[in-house]
């Protein structure tokens, strides 16, 4: 940068930095800053800034949006700002200007391997150690005419894992240096098309702060973000500038050819900047007051609904722009195909942090789903947060697009598998879709994201066998992570060589996942279920850069049989009528409509009472001649159920067995084998799937 440059008044619009054929516009917000300066650097390395342009405000200033534009610099510029003002935390404001501060607009950063948290915290001009923003243009990359899949929720298997533990473990057949990236990823694709997979659901992938953690620790989960706009560059292979960017778009127009859509978990509830010990890095010396709710006694500190520390104020207008327009760079410029908003009933708070009671007045959640950019999107809400709002079923009573985590769904099919009293109405409900929880007749009951396991507790593998939670790793003296799991080890905690306990945790994980393909809704599976993939009962492994997180790749081999069976169930149920419902499913003895009969061990008597640990169901799809019957038995006794009757000449084949060994757990109704008697004997804690069809 020796040459001289010249610097303009610059533009209000866009935010963020914006390149033009004869330079780069670069703009900022800030209300209560009295100075802004731009910072301009040659290299990552660099440890003070080549050039320092400061903002003058009668002309570099339109009402609070500080911008100027730059000649003679492109994409590829690195960039910061400095922002000053009155540090007086007692009423809200943080500004410091001895520290370099990220652009919330950035859409690629440099220097984190440079990133110092500690400096960004204590006293102290922390230049050296600051992450640094990069100028991205985002027009030349090269899409090969990609679309989005738009795969509708019906048809959807989602299949929620992490970029870097998904090909981290040195046993993944990935070079070393594509290991934990997106391009390692690409790789895998044919794993997860072989598996059935149709989206993948991404833990955090916007730069995020490893060092938001405990001392020798790493924040791996990545829910502490950074930016908003810049894909985190650890997870990409390349270290120029613009690789990051670069990288994950491969990585996105490489599902897409294989069919299979991406969604985002994203983190609008709260940053990387924590409480008010934490550090400066954009937001709070940017504008503390207008990014995050205070402390309304003591602004110095900050109100926490996310349990991280701090809330991001989702509703201030100007979070709310920058929420919308994060979302819509990520669907247009990297092609994402939906969202999944982690602890989403922040975003029903306002600028208070009260709760919105008046559904009509819920502004950011209210302009995301009728953005039209955003039309088409999945929006997928984790529908509670930290401070006890509890919001399961009223994103999709009060939206039209958003669906939801059923977290009931969890919960209940843990208890009736675990042989709990009273489960049995719930389960009913589940395998409904939960009309009890989402009861509008006029939307998509797919809408109802079904799942048994998710990164946040136990492992399907865990869930089987501990009874309690071992995080003492994650050196909070395992008073972290949750103490309710409705987990049951089969009679010894964790790992043993015990044949019988392990045979009936193998029929245990294949119940589970029986459950969650034959139950109405759309299922998801998290990473490693399907191979048993192990956390050693650490059920809040976010801190976790270790085995205890990466995909162990010799358990496709290891359990064969098992990544045998979920394959076949999704494979199965995607080629059925019956599994694509949008509406629900009458519960009737007879409908010309696809409907559902609940049966007992006599047809027709399902038993309802407390002390009941079964339940069998017939499917009906009149229209495409399908008919299945399925009997769940969570007894510890085998039990004898009747089945219904057939059409002349036709029978009822066994697809599924979880009581009975490879490969006779599962077939495919072309192998699979019949049953000719009127009453099948089900084995203690077992599923069962029979499906009618002409003997041969």
């Amino acid at each position: 940068m020796a040459q001289q440059l010249k610097v303009l008044p610059g533009e209000s619009f866009p935010l963020g930095a914006t390149v033009y054929p004869n330079g780069v516009n670069f703009c900022v917000f800030s209300q209560n800053a009295s100075a802004i300066e731009l910072l301009l650097f040659d290299t990552a390395e660099t440890e003070q800034a080549t050039q320092t342009i400061k903002l003058d405000p009668s002309e570099n200033k339109t009402y609070y949006y500080w911008h100027v534009f730059v000649t003679g610099i492109k994409a590829g510029q690195i960039y910061a700002y400095r922002a000053y003002g009155e540090f007086s935390p007692e009423i809200g404001h943080r500004f410091d200007g001895t520290k370099v501060l990220l652009d919330p607009y950035s859409k690629a950063i440099v220097g984190d391997e440079f990133y110092n948290r500690a400096s960004a915290t204590t006293p102290g001009d922390n230049c050296a150690e600051a992450i640094k923003g990069v100028v991205v243009d985002t027009s030349t990359y090269d899409w090969e005419g990609d679309r989005h899949p738009r795969i509708p929720y019906s048809t959807s298997v989602i299949y929620e894992m992490h970029v870097n533990g998904f090909t981290r473990h040195p046993n993944s057949g990935i070079s070393q240096s594509k290991r934990g990236t997106y391009a390692g990823l690409i790789e895998k694709i044919p794993y997860l098309k072989q598996l059935g997979i149709t989206a993948v659901e991404l833990l955090p992938v916007h730069q995020f702060d490893p060092q938001d953690v405990r001392p020798g620790l790493k924040n791996y989960w990545g829910y502490s973000t950074i930016s908003f706009f810049a894909p985190h560059r650890g997870y990409s292979s390349r270290r120029d500038r613009l690789g990051a960017v670069d990288e994950f778009r491969d990585m996105v127009k490489a599902l897409h050819k294989e069919g299979i859509e991406v969604i985002l978990d994203v983190v609008f509830n709260h940053t990387a900047e924590g409480n008010h010990q934490g550090p400066t890095i954009s937001f709070r010396g940017l504008d503390n007051q207008t990014y995050y709710i205070l402390e309304d006694e003591n602004p110095a500190h900050y109100k926490n609904y996310s349990g991280c520390g701090n809330t991001f104020k989702g509703n201030d207008p100007i979070v709310a722009r920058l929420i919308i327009d994060s979302l819509r760079y990520w669907v247009s410029e990297m092609h994402v195909d939906g969202f999944r908003f982690d602890l989403a009933s922040i975003l029903s708070r306002d600028t208070f942090g009260e709760p919105i009671e008046d559904a009509g007045t819920l502004k950011i959640l209210s302009l995301i789903e009728s953005d039209p950019f955003l039309a088409g999107t999945k929006l997928i809400a984790e529908a509670w947060d930290a401070a006890g709002l509890y919001h399961v079923g009223k994103f999709v009573a009060h939206a039209d697009w958003f669906s939801e985590w059923n977290g009931p769904f969890r919960d209940d099919i843990r208890r009736f598998v675990k042989s709990d009293r009273g489960s049995v109405n719930a389960l009913a409900a589940r395998i409904l879709a939960s009309p009890d929880i989402y009861s509008r007749l006029d939307t998509d009951i797919n809408r109802c994201v079904n799942f048994i396991t998710c990164h946040d507790g136990f492992t399907l593998n865990d869930l089987v066998s501990y009874n309690h939670k071992h995080n003492l790793e994650n050196k909070e003296e395992n008073c972290d992570g949750a103490n309710d799991n409705y987990s049951w080890n089969c009679g010894v905690e964790g790992a043993t060589h015990n044949q019988a306990i392990e045979q009936l945790r193998s029929s245990q994980i294949k119940n589970f996942l029986t459950i969650l393909f034959m139950s109405q809704g759309t299922p998801m599976l998290l990473m490693g279920d399907e191979v048993r993939r192990t956390q050693l009962g650490n059920n809040n492994a976010y801190c976790q850069d270790n085995n205890l997180n990466w995909f162990d790749w010799n358990l496709v081999d290891k359990q064969d049989n098992l990544l045998r069976f979920v394959t076949g169930l999704i494979h199965f149920i995607q080629g059925l009528a019956i599994f694509r419902q949008e509406e629900f499913l009458e519960v009737a003895h007879a409908s010309s409509k696809p409907h559902l009969i609940w049966h007992g061990q006599h047809l027709g008597e399902p038993d309802w009472s407390e002390d009941a640990h079964y339940l069998a169901f017939s499917l009906s799809h009149p229209e495409s001649k399908e008919h299945l019957h399925i009997i769940l038995n969570a007894y510890w006794k085998p039990l004898k159920f009747e089945l219904p009757p057939v059409k002349t000449g036709n029978h009822w084949h066994r697809i599924v067995d979880t009581a009975l060994a490879a490969p006779d757990d599962f077939a495919e109704l072309k192998n699979a084998v019949a049953v000719n008697q009127n009453h099948y004997l089900v084995a203690p804690r077992s599923s069962v799937v029979l499906m009618e069809k002409t003997k041969i």
